[in-house]
């Protein structure tokens, strides 16, 4: 799987993360703090990321700043994202099953190397769930998306 990644900080979970995804046998191309020559700007980099996904070219994206808040925002503001800040592999297995996220966000503070791995088995071990309230919202935030969603 392709996976898109930034980060605002080169920071030592940021580079955990990258060698993780790497390890699992991902391709990972970054932005932000962790691309040479990036822009570091949480909102800038996260943009990147999400536009990857949008467009395509990656399966999901990782984004990433030390609350994990802003870079999910900056995510959610480009169309058919549906990105996540998940502290908890809980959360992240939600967000995969009953929101079809396609966009992991992370707070680099919060982020404990077991803890990464743990919310990095979930969300790849889940996948959104066929239950039609869910297949329904999924559905209305894409109508949100193209600014024609009605209640």
């Amino acid at each position: 799987m392709k996976i898109s990644v930034s980060s605002d900080m080169d920071e030592p979970v940021a580079r955990t993360l990258v060698a993780e995804l790497r390890r699992r046998g991902h391709d990972v191309v970054t932005h932000g703090a962790l691309s040479a020559g990036g822009n570091p700007r949480w909102a800038v980099c996260s943009e990147a990321a999400a536009r990857e996904v949008a467009a395509g070219t990656a399966d999901q994206a990782v984004v990433c700043c030390w609350t994990g808040t802003g870079a999910s925002i900056a995510a959610n503001k480009v169309p058919g994202v549906r990105a996540a800040l998940c502290t908890d592999a809980y959360t992240a297995d939600g967000a995969r099953r009953w929101n079809d996220a396609n966009v992991l966000a992370l707070s680099l503070r919060l982020t404990s190397e077991p803890l990464l791995k743990e919310i990095l088995d979930a969300w790849f071990a889940a996948e959104a769930g066929g239950d039609s309230e869910d297949r329904a919202n999924v559905a209305h935030i894409g109508r949100l998306d193209l600014g024609r969603a009605v209640p």
